[in-house]
């Protein structure tokens, strides 16, 4: 079992900016992918962005060039940095690591954005 840890989120004026950050407590298998989600009441969890020990990223076509993933794999520790900020990225937002057995969630940091 692995648990993820998740800092940053919080209230932010259109055009804003912020960070997440997320990392497990426990030692994982260094080969994995690790991604940030968002869902919104009433919705299903939507993939942001995902990047994988390689570095290899994807973003969600909402939040391309305005957010950007990035991670420390010596602390394997992902970041996702969030620029431009709209009101329409109002949502919680979770942390996921998968390491291609099982698929560790974050406990979720609220973003709002306001306009």
């Amino acid at each position: 079992q692995v648990t993820l840890i998740q800092s940053g989120g919080g209230l932010v004026q259109a055009g804003g900016t912020l960070r997440l950050s997320c990392g497990p407590l426990e030692s994982i298998f260094s080969d994995n992918t690790m991604a940030w989600y968002r869902q919104t009441p009433g919705k299903q969890r939507e993939l942001v962005a995902e990047i994988t020990s390689d570095g290899s990223t994807h973003y969600a076509n909402a939040v391309k060039d305005r957010f950007t993933i990035y991670r420390d794999n010596a602390k394997n520790t992902v970041h996702l940095q969030m620029n431009s900020l709209k009101p329409e990225d109002t949502a919680t937002y979770y942390c996921l690591l998968d390491d291609y057995r099982y698929r560790y969630w974050g406990q979720g940091t609220q973003v709002t954005v306001s306009s």
